[in-house]
Parts: structure tokens; sequence; C-alpha cells
């Protein structure tokens, strides 16, 4: 029964909250903090592949998955990160591995930097960098729209949010062999919870990655003063973070062990035999 993924709603900062939780509850915490367009779904096949000895918990943010969308909550990077660090208390938890993907990146790393100390490791896969000099092709495309004016950027993001969009999204840079693979249930579930607020608060978001990028020196000093045991896999057929954006962590994080598949953005819908095996091998280092 330990390695079931149960299914809860509680309430967080007023917030109503839904999580995916799995493992004993006594057992070393993984914290699954998940990533833009998706929600704590993105964890489902691997959950059970490691709650035979890790307590693993997913949370859907406020405004995705089946989380509640109060018209009174920060939604920005820094707002996310509050509600994170109210969940991780609401949920007991003191000590744990972070898993960076995606938004959930800057997100969590501002959750380290709350309390360095609780982090006993970071799992970082296809993040969110903060390396100006290592992104991929396709954040050109965000890049340009932070020359417009506000309302004519928020009418070119409005128009990049559809089910369209969506399905790229998930399907990025994969060859044709691994696009098969890729179940169309991620875009249309994720798309078929999208309302008229939610669309308003993605656009938030995206648009938060200009100021986000003044917040890139803090979370590289938190990379090189804590240097947290780090466990990088990453899929390099990504638009967004290829190659280049995996080695870049290595800057700041010299000994972190990185792991290059053959995959993209969505390793765990691809290669996710590969990443169990490197995660269970990282998790017992750190948890030894």
């Amino acid at each position: 029964m330990a390695t079931l993924v149960r299914h809860r709603w509680m309430t967080v900062a007023g917030v109503e909250t839904f999580y995916r939780e799995a493992g004993r509850e006594d057992a070393p915490v993984l914290l699954l903090p998940h990533g833009y367009p998706c929600s704590s779904y993105e964890f489902r096949n691997l959950m059970p592949r490691l709650a035979d000895r890790w307590r693993l918990i997913a949370p859907d943010f406020p405004g995705a998955g089946y989380s509640g969308t109060p018209d009174d909550f920060d939604y920005s990077f820094d707002g996310y990160a509050a509600w994170l660090e109210a969940f991780v208390s609401a949920m007991n938890v003191d000590r744990f591995v972070l898993y960076l993907h995606d938004f959930g990146s800057p997100i969590g790393a501002r959750l380290a930097i709350r309390g360095p100390r609780r982090i006993a490791g970071l799992i970082i896969q296809n993040g969110d960098i903060p390396y100006e000099d290592a992104l991929g092709p396709k954040y050109a495309d965000i890049e340009a729209t932070w020359t417009l004016p506000r309302s004519e950027m928020r009418r070119v993001l409005a128009e990049a949010i559809s089910e369209e969009t969506f399905k790229e999204e998930f399907l990025n840079d994969l060859p044709p062999a691994l696009a098969d693979t890729i179940p169309p249930d991620l875009w249309k579930l994720h798309w078929s919870l999208i309302t008229p607020r939610r669309k308003e608060i993605a656009i938030d978001l995206i648009a938060g990655l200009k100021e986000n990028r003044a917040w890139f020196q803090e979370h590289r000093k938190y990379l090189s003063e804590y240097r947290p045991p780090t466990l990088i896999v990453w899929g390099p057929n990504d638009h967004y973070m290829p190659e280049k954006s995996a080695r870049a962590y290595l800057r700041d994080l010299p000994d972190a062990e990185l792991h290059l598949l053959g995959g993209g953005h969505w390793l765990l819908e691809t290669h996710l035999d590969e990443v169990v095996a490197l995660i269970r091998k990282f998790l017992g280092r750190v948890h030894a």
C-alpha cells in the first residue's frame, strides 16, 4: 500500500490545495513542485517507483491542476515560493531533497534560499536555468515580447496560450519516435483545466520571466555558496533548455553529477526507467 499514490486536498495559506503523496510518513522526503504548463500529474509515474524507500510529495500550485484559484493570491514566483514554504510546513517536513523542473526551478530555488539548511540535495531536470547565456532558442521568442508596450506584450502572450501551444510545449524538440510516446492526455488534460482567470495567471507568469532575470544572481549565489549535493538529469532535445543549459549549472555546482539522456523537456514520459535508476542511487547516497 505504501507505494500507491494517495490523492488529497487540504487548505494551505487560504488556498484549497491538491497534492499527491506516496511512501511512509517517516521516510526521507523528495519534494516535487511541478513546472508549466503541467501539474503534479507530471510525477504520477515517478512516485510509485520510489515510494518503497522514500516519501514523495507533489502539490498542485494555486491556479494549476486541481488546486484552487483564489483572486487574492500573489501569482508570481515570489508568491508561489511563499506558498510552497507554507505547504512544506503544513506537511510537517523539515528536511528534503528538492526536484527542480521548468517553472518549479525558480520557485523551488527561492524556497531553498529561504531555508538552505533544510535542503538535503537537489535533483535538477530541465530546470529554468539562472544563466542568461545558456538559454535555448525558444527563449528568444519570449524575450522579443519584452520590448513591446505592456498591453501589447500581454496580447501576444495571450495568443500563445492555447491547446495547440500546450501540445507544442509537451512535444517540444523531440524526434518523431519519441514524440509518439508523449500521451496527448498531457496537453488535453491541462488545457481542459484552463479558465479565463488561469489564462491571465499564465500570462502574468510568462511576463514575469523578465523581472525574474534580476533574480538570477541570487539563484547562482545560493548554488555556489551552499553547493548542495546535486543530480542533474537532462533531456537535451529541448528548445528552451538544451544541453548547454544543463552544463551551465556546473559553473556553480562543479561536483554535481550530470547525466544527459536521449529525451527532452518531459523526461519522465520518455526515459522514466533511466531517471528512476539515477535518482535511486543519488537518494541512497544523500540519505546514507
